[in-house]
């Protein structure tokens, strides 16, 4: 990935709906698996994913899903897929939809990023 073209990031806010919650654990695995996975896979490339829980701290969003894709395009595909599947609002109701690349000010400026730290 160059630097004029960093990846994009996107924070995906979701709360948990009443359909989702009534599934079994293992049904939601496999509704996941089977109704979710295969059209973000068929549908687009060069998309990463961590899937964060969040409601024994909020109350508003239960569950935040950090989505890295290489670009803009495989981005858009990645919604667009989504949006085709019960995750989209039926599953999760979409909260908020936060995106924007790592350090874009650094890269603007011509500075060193001062957020990230490397150990």
């Amino acid at each position: 990935m160059s630097n004029e073209n960093p990846p994009v990031t996107a924070f995906l806010l979701v709360k948990t709906t009443p359909e989702w919650l009534a599934l079994t654990p293992q049904e939601r695995a496999a509704a996941f698996a089977t109704q979710v996975v295969p059209a973000i896979e068929a549908k687009t490339a060069g998309v990463r994913s961590r899937f964060y829980d969040t409601e024994f701290y909020s109350a508003r969003v239960t569950d935040i899903w950090v989505w890295e894709a290489d670009d803009h395009h495989a981005y858009q595909l990645l919604i667009d897929a989504l949006r085709e599947t019960p995750f989209w609002d039926r599953y999760f109701e979409i909260v908020d939809l936060l995106v924007g690349t790592e350090n874009g000010y650094a890269r603007t400026y011509g500075l060193d990023p001062l957020a990230t730290i490397a150990t």
